[in-house]
């Protein structure tokens, strides 16, 4: 049984019929995204890493230097500076990152990916490729079709 769909039902018999369908839109996603997070969650386990732990990561791999302030990677993740602070404590004392002054900037701090975090972003990615990226659930034509859907809600939302 959808329960979404069930749902959607129960909103039309309330009388708010001409707002179901984002109902269930909505509570679609958010129920897309647990399904997701679970199964990131049970890749990311045994690297003892979060997503946001992982993107951090992933970030300062992709970055040219392999270092950037922690403010810009906060602006690059689109996420709370608290956040960045708070996943870099935890990659730092599992000697994922470090932190290094800024050489130009004396109020700034630079994080940088060690050679074992470099190392455990790239196995981590390679099981992500192939149990979660490589297999979302869709068919290829069907993957393009969401991304370019949710791309259309987050521009939409001011997200780029």
């Amino acid at each position: 049984m959808d329960t979404i769909a069930l749902a959607r039902a129960k909103w039309e018999e309330h009388g708010w019929g001409d707002v179901a369908e984002g109902m269930a839109a909505v509570t679609s996603v958010m129920r897309a995204q647990q399904i997701f997070q679970a199964r990131v969650d049970d890749v990311l386990q045994p690297f003892e890493l979060t997503f946001a732990r992982y993107e951090v990561l992933m970030l300062l791999h992709f970055s040219s230097r392999g270092s950037m302030p922690v403010k810009k990677a906060s602006g690059r993740l689109q996420v709370h500076p608290t956040s960045i602070t708070n996943a870099v404590d935890r990659l730092e004392g599992a000697g994922l990152v470090r932190r290094l002054p800024h050489p130009t900037d004396g109020r700034a701090t630079l994080v940088e990916i060690t050679d074992l975090g470099r190392e455990t972003a790239l196995k981590a990615t390679e099981v992500l490729n192939r149990e979660v990226f490589g297999r979302p659930g869709l068919s290829p034509r069907r993957v393009s079709t969401l991304v370019n859907v949710l791309a259309d809600l987050r521009k939409d939302s001011g997200d780029f």
